[in-house]
């Protein structure tokens, strides 16, 4: 392997290191709040899993299925397949959305709690929705 070839290659390699150490690094404050969701069974064995995405100056950022972008009922239809077709006043679909809300309070609760969080402000999980199929503007 000639000179240019070698450095080349050397550069290459780190540069795709670095990229990768920035694309799979996460703040280790967000990876505490997420431990601490994951050990609450009540928001661990939710089917949609809440987490911090970013922590800004007090302010978590976590995830959401739901937004007035994305309503309510859409989402739980992916949730719960079986409520899919179902009209949104649907007793089933009505007791599914309180259900959601209340464990997304308490994940709201176990973040607050951690004293690390003066706020918390909820970010339409985007990537999550376009993985089951739904295409966003």
């Amino acid at each position: 392997m000639d000179r240019f070839t070698r450095n080349y290659s050397v550069i290459l390699g780190v540069i795709v290191l670095i990229v990768l150490a920035l694309i799979l690094y996460e703040n280790p404050e967000v990876s505490e709040l997420n431990n601490l969701l994951e050990q609450n069974s009540e928001v661990a064995g939710y089917p949609y899993e809440f987490k911090v995405l970013r922590l800004q100056n007090g302010i978590a950022i976590m995830s959401t299925p739901r937004s007035s972008e994305f309503p309510v009922y859409r989402a739980l239809g992916i949730i719960f397949p079986n409520l899919a077709n179902r009209a949104q006043d649907d007793p089933d679909v009505m007791q599914a959305q309180q259900e959601m809300a209340r464990v997304q309070k308490r994940a709201t609760a176990i973040v607050m709690e951690s004293g690390k969080v003066t706020s918390i402000q909820w970010e339409l999980d985007k990537n999550w929705l376009s993985q089951h199929g739904v295409q966003m503007n």
